[in-house]
């Protein structure tokens, strides 16, 4: 009696058993030995791995230049990693490998931006907008954008001021009322 299962065919159930039984122990053999050797490669790039602090050049773990500071030279099989400090207007936040200290921020008056914190070796600048600005890009309690309040037209009034988060909002006057656009509401024409 033939027993269609799937795209194969066999000719009794028991010879379903029979058949599957060294490949079901073939793939578990290949199987076993696929996770063995996983684990053996993790282990060998767990052991590669350098500790906390540290970075790796070549076969050396060799250990990261504080805050402030940058990679002046790699340390060697004997000699410590060699740091300089971050020069004026550069920083580094973090414990780094770094060969360069990253350039701070400048806050720029004419794109409407000044300082809330200057920078120093170890913190970027972060800026905050000048009045008459709202912040367009913020990050990390600064602003990286900003741009100008809009300024109502005559027939609209100011429904809501600009503040350094938001836009100011602008609302047409209804029929029969006006504004100059610097209103905080509109004025009925006179008769």
């Amino acid at each position: 009696m033939w027993r269609n299962v799937g795209p194969i065919c066999f000719e009794k159930k028991s010879m379903l058993r029979q058949n599957h039984t060294p490949y079901f122990a073939q793939l578990m053999l290949i199987m076993y030995l696929v996770l063995f050797d996983l684990n053996l490669i993790g282990n060998a790039i767990a052991s590669a791995k350098c500790r906390q602090a540290e970075y790796r050049v070549g076969g050396e773990c060799c250990p990261t230049c504080p805050p402030g500071k940058h990679v002046k030279r790699h340390c060697t099989e004997s000699t410590s990693t060699s740091c300089a400090s971050c020069t004026e207007a550069t920083f580094q936040e973090a414990n780094n490998w770094r060969k360069h200290c990253f350039s701070c921020k400048h806050c720029d008056a004419g794109l409407g931006l000044k300082v809330k914190r200057s920078c120093s070796s170890t913190s970027d600048a972060v800026c905050e907008v000048l009045d008459g600005f709202f912040c367009s890009d913020s990050n990390g309690g600064g602003c990286r954008a900003a741009q100008r309040h809009t300024v109502c037209s005559p027939g609209h009034y100011i429904g809501q001021r600009g503040t350094a988060d938001k836009d100011t909002e602008c609302f047409h006057c209804t029929y029969g009322t006006f504004s100059d656009g610097a209103s905080s509401s509109c004025q009925n024409h006179k008769k």
